[in-house]
């Protein structure tokens, strides 16, 4: 995944440091004192220029990024605000660069003020990594939450959607390889959590999505537009769950409110309705299941493996028996 290559990136007093250090004993190479003080501002413009350079090109090209991945880092951080800390560093980087050369040339030619020069030099391009701190730290930030994004393959996929605490992740614990927290809470599921089955010689990614909840785009929090990343850009099929019973806590008007916005939003994107926790309700015109007694739940799965084998990204034959 694209953020995972990216080191932590340090603090600016972090890495003035440890230029700091490795100028330092590059100094005590030198036996001539002018060369040394010389030596001392080029060793900590350089390191200084590489980090931050390296920094820049460690994160990805985000128009090449795949469309949810883009959609997530702008939820999460707005890449024009990451697109203008990686410009403050590339700055920061140019300008440290000729700092140490202006300054390195000035102690050769003026050679018995070089140990002014060389702290006249330390001090400006101290003054430019301060500068780029909100920066640094803003893209540290990025950094540790986008490297932990859930790993989105080019697989069919099917996205389980509907209100919070309607029974999405207890299904998808019955059929999937992925693990969600379940509890008896809304909004349990705070991000985007990806679980997969075994289909012959293929999988079929489901994707475990933060409850949506049935209100206006601007008053939706950043975990539901999270929800709304991926239903819109990586299903194959979204398995839409109703919860009969009201236990969720939420009307079932409200419910099938949601479920219109979504037909409307994903366009050619097949919806299958199914209806949860038959146990202790049931929904005529519905498939009905209950994750507690699990009766249902094959039945879905079946469905969800007959849209798998029409799909363009179909695995070689397979028998539906074998995997339900």
């Amino acid at each position: 995944m694209e953020f995972e290559t990216i080191p932590t990136i340090p603090t600016a007093d972090e890495l003035l440091e440890r230029a700091l250090k490795r100028a330092a004993a590059a100094k005590k190479e030198k036996r001539n004192k002018v060369r040394a003080n010389e030596e001392f501002v080029r060793s900590v413009s350089k390191s200084l220029y590489d980090k931050l350079d390296d920094t820049v090109h460690r994160f990805p090209t985000f128009e090449n990024l795949p469309v949810f991945y883009r959609d997530m880092t702008n939820i999460l951080f707005s890449i024009d605000k990451l697109r203008k800390s990686l410009g403050a560093l590339t700055w920061a980087a140019g300008r440290i660069r000729d700092v140490g050369n202006e300054y390195a040339w000035k102690i050769r030619s003026n050679p018995d003020d070089a140990s002014n020069l060389r702290k006249a030099a330390t001090g400006r391009m101290a003054s430019i990594m301060h500068q780029v701190e909100d920066d640094l730290m803003l893209l540290n930030n990025a950094r540790d939450v986008l490297r932990k994004l859930p790993d989105i393959r080019d697989e069919f996929t099917v996205v389980v959607a509907g209100y919070p605490n309607v029974g999405k992740s207890s299904f998808i614990r019955l059929v999937s390889s992925a693990t969600p927290q379940v509890a008896g809470y809304a909004f349990t599921t705070k991000q985007v959590v990806v679980g997969h089955r075994d289909v012959g010689r293929e999988r079929m990614q489901i994707v475990d999505t933060p409850g949506i909840l049935d209100r206006p785009a601007e008053e939706r929090n950043y975990i539901e537009h999270q929800a709304l990343s991926a239903i819109t850009n990586v299903a194959d099929v979204i398995l839409f769950i109703i919860d009969a019973s009201e236990a969720c806590g939420y009307p079932v008007d409200r419910q099938l409110t949601l479920l219109e916005e979504i037909r409307r939003v994903v366009g050619d994107v097949p919806v299958e309705v199914v209806v949860s926790k038959s146990d202790l309700e049931e929904m005529e015109g519905y498939m009905n299941m209950s994750t507690t007694t699990e009766e249902g739940v094959d039945e879905v799965v079946a469905l969800l493996l007959r849209y798998m084998e029409a799909s363009p990204r179909s695995p070689p034959e397979y028998s539906q028996e074998e995997n339900l």
